[in-house]
């Protein structure tokens, strides 16, 4: 029987935990690279079209035998091979440590470089991968300074159930009414949402910088803080949104307590009323959205409809064109 520890390690494929891959390697899920003959090693993208600023791509790296035989590493490899029996060094990107490449989000850390990753294996000194890796600007890029949603209503308090009417008598021969039970409580109101924020104020520079692909750079500042994008202009967009938050939804009323029955009796008492369900609260009325200005210079004037704006509650923006030299 295998103990709960090892059970968890194999559903979780807790893979950085030694104890849980040399279980693994009993069991002939992973394989220590130091075994095998390879004399071949080649490194690629999992999807093989390169990596754009602020996203992450997995790495597979494939060995082979002199008879052919292949393995691959595990992660998207869906290999034995395991990643700590290699070494990965990488520059301008960075490679963690189950081969997942990333690119720093400010695309002036990589702009007209070309990340390079290295692959060793300790246990085979001669063998040795590089891999030049594709800078791509055609994502379709996103930013949000949009207001908050207001904090929703409380919900109102159910009344209390009415008491029952006392008991009288059913004897024929000496009858009496049973008691008129207590109205049920009302049920209190629910509280009205609060008001949704403010979207923030926007400032958005563009400039255009020709190439194979021309590209639109981009400084996006909010806050005191300017967040920079190269955009390609075939596939490319950036989203900038400044919508005012919506208002929060009101509480629920209470419901009104039920009345209580009538007391047995000669005749039976009535029942007292059911209490009235309290009143629903108010929606809260919606944040104001952020004024958008944006400058750019005349050459990416033709290239605008890249950049998208969203002010949903706000003020029309506002284009600026004028001098807007290169971003940096």
């Amino acid at each position: 029987m295998i103990h709960a520890r090892w059970t968890g390690c194999l559903a979780l494929s807790l893979l950085p935990l030694s104890g849980c891959a040399s279980l693994q390697v009993k069991l002939g899920a992973k394989t220590p690279l130091a075994n095998l003959p390879v004399t071949s090693i080649q490194a690629s993208l999992a999807n093989g079209k390169g990596i754009a600023p602020g996203q992450k791509s997995p790495l597979v790296v494939t060995l082979s035998e002199p008879n052919g035989k292949v393995w691959r590493t595990e992660g998207a490899g869906n290999g034995k091979i395991m990643w700590r029996d290699l070494n990965v060094t990488a520059t301008v990107a960075k490679v963690n440590g189950k081969g997942v490449l990333s690119l720093p989000k400010d695309p002036r850390l990589s702009d007209r470089k070309v990340p390079h990753v290295t692959i060793t294996a300790p246990s085979h000194p001669d063998l040795h991968a590089d891999l030049d890796i594709p800078v791509r600007y055609d994502r379709k890029y996103a930013v949000d300074f949009s207001g908050s949603t207001g904090a929703n209503g409380t919900n109102g308090s159910d009344g209390l159930n009415g008491i029952a009417g006392s008991p009288g008598s059913i004897d024929l021969t000496n009858p009496s009414p049973g008691g008129k039970g207590s109205d049920g409580g009302d049920g209190s109101d629910g509280g009205d949402g609060q008001r949704g924020g403010n979207a923030t104020p926007v400032n958005i520079r563009v400039a255009f910088r020709q190439g194979t692909p021309p590209l639109l750079q981009i400084g996006v500042s909010a806050a005191s803080r300017e967040t920079f994008f190269l955009v390609d202009l075939v596939g490319g967009s950036l989203t900038v949104k400044a919508d005012g938050g919506s208002g929060g939804s009101g509480g629920k009323g209470g419901s009104g307590g039920h009345g209580g029955s009538g007391g047995v009796g000669w005749p039976s008492g009535l029942d007292g009323a059911n209490g009235h369900d309290g009143r629903n609260g108010s929606d809260g009325s919606p944040g104001s959205g952020g004024l958008i200005t944006v400058t750019y210079d005349s050459e990416a004037k033709p290239f605008l409809s890249a950049i998208k704006l969203s002010i949903w509650n706000g003020p029309a923006p506002i284009y600026k064109e004028g001098s807007a030299p290169p971003l940096w």
